[in-house]
């Protein structure tokens, strides 16, 4: 089926001749003379991408790319303007622009080949979600000995039956392992729903798991389908399992036995075929112990443990981590690729990261943002994480003895200290703790020719 193409431009021989142009390559087209129409028609039509020209009386085309890119992420628009300036241009790709064409467009090659690219690039964004989807592993990245032993144990448990209780930090991504059992199972045409058991407040998540019946309570005024009623035949994860309340322990621990339960308010038993997956960050035999988590429950759920390891015990994933979750905020972003340095890699790395692969994402994200340049360097990674260490490697350099490296190293403590204090050799020797006499030396040995009052 051939693509459909928007045109959008206020001048009528322009609508026309790029539409002809199109249409002559096989493209479905369709024209709109303003933003707001443009708006409208890509909420109602298969619009494949876009070609749109940025001045228009009612809706100018970065307003209408905006737009369109809240509800339509995925759609490629072609920006084009008689009167660009490079603040235009950069507005534009920051925006989430494709390409951008200068108008007159008097060389019809160029519209096709940016059109073309642009379906391109939104095919492969397609195809690469549908591998995701198919891959089972989704983001579960990394190559290292612990993720290898967590994808060889998802790799034997997902297609059986048996439950999963999978544990580890807040951050390391346990409802993609639970997701990852999902898809690679025999259950993966079925459902996948999800309960986060510490989000619900104790005295409705018996109607979250179970449903209830109309006037089962007050503001109960239709029947409502549970959890474990809309997993049959598919998967429930219960997240944060560790802090379900007591009460509710005993229902569940019936419903894992016997594979049936009734709604709040309800007198017919439902019977339902429910894989569980679980997950915790807890102790959860500490839990026994104290006598907040019934032990019979456990056992039951605990039939395949899972342990998500944190990243700091993976820190040779961290680059294939960063990258891809790089490109992926760029990509979310409406920003032009970007890369990272080796320097800022190593920084990462020598990172204790106590948020796990959730501050690493975040961290990424706000470097896509706010970061101008292509690359990324250990310096945009420091101004934004706070208390990060840089790496051990980075004042050292192969073929350089200890002494040149100890020397450079203090010439740029000094120097520094110089630039902290206006280049008062007094001051900055009081700040380092030296006497102003040791510090002169220093500076004459090192070559420091610098400071308001240095001999």
């Amino acid at each position: 089926m051939p693509a459909t193409i928007l045109v959008v431009d206020d001048e009528k021989n322009i609508q026309l001749t790029l539409s002809r142009a199109l249409s002559m390559e096989g493209y479905v087209v369709e024209a709109a003379s303003g933003g707001r129409e443009a708006l409208e028609k890509i909420a109602a039509l298969p619009v494949d991408a876009v070609v749109m020209d940025v001045r228009m009386p009612d809706l100018d085309g970065l307003a209408v790319l905006q737009r369109a890119r809240e509800t339509r992420p995925d759609l490629p628009v072609v920006i084009m303007s008689g009167h660009g300036s490079i603040d235009t241009v950069r507005s534009a790709f920051k925006l989430g622009a494709f390409d951008y064409l200068e108008k007159p467009i008097t060389e019809r090659d160029k519209l096709l080949v940016a059109v073309k690219n642009a379906l391109a690039l939104r095919s492969l964004r397609e195809e690469n979600a549908e591998l995701r989807r198919e891959a089972g592993r989704l983001d579960m990245i990394g190559g290292g000995p612990a993720m290898q032993r967590l994808f060889e144990l998802v790799r034997r448990a997902a297609p059986s039956e048996g439950r999963v209780l999978v544990t580890g930090e807040n951050g390391t991504g346990k409802e993609l392992v639970a997701r990852a059992l999902h898809e690679s199972s025999r259950r993966k045409s079925g459902p996948f729903v999800k309960l986060n058991c510490a989000a619900v407040p104790a005295d409705l998540i018996e109607s979250e798991l179970f449903g209830h019946e109309r006037g089962a309570f007050t503001g109960a005024v239709a029947a409502r389908r549970g959890k474990f009623e809309l997993a049959d035949g598919g998967t429930l994860f219960l997240d944060e399992v560790g802090d379900m309340p007591a009460a509710m322990q005993a229902k569940v621990l019936r419903v894992l036995q016997e594979g049936e339960f009734e709604r709040v308010g309800g007198a017919h038993t439902l019977k339902v075929d429910v894989r569980v997956v679980a997950a915790t960050n807890k102790d959860l035999p500490a839990e026994v112990q104290a006598g907040r988590f019934r032990e019979d429950l456990y056992y039951r759920l605990n039939v395949v443990p899972v342990h998500a390891p944190p990243l700091r015990e993976r820190k040779e994933d961290i680059p294939a981590l960063a990258t891809h979750f790089l490109a992926e905020a760029c990509e979310r972003n409406g920003r032009r690729p970007m890369r990272l340095e080796r320097d800022a890699l190593a920084a990462l790395q020598a990172h204790e990261w106590p948020g796990n692969v959730r501050e690493l994402r975040n961290l990424l994200e706000r470097l896509a943002i706010l970061c101008d340049g292509p690359a990324i360097g250990a310096d945009d990674v420091a101004a934004m994480l706070p208390g990060v260490r840089r790496p051990r490697t980075e004042r050292f350099r192969a073929g350089a003895s200890f002494h040149d490296l100890v020397e450079e190293a203090e010439r740029e403590i000094i120097l520094g200290a110089l630039d902290a204090h206006a280049d008062n050799v007094s001051e900055t020797a009081r700040d380092l703790g030296l006497e102003r006499s040791h510090l002169y030396k220093k500076m004459r040995a090192l070559g420091v020719k610098r400071g308001g009052d240095a001999p």
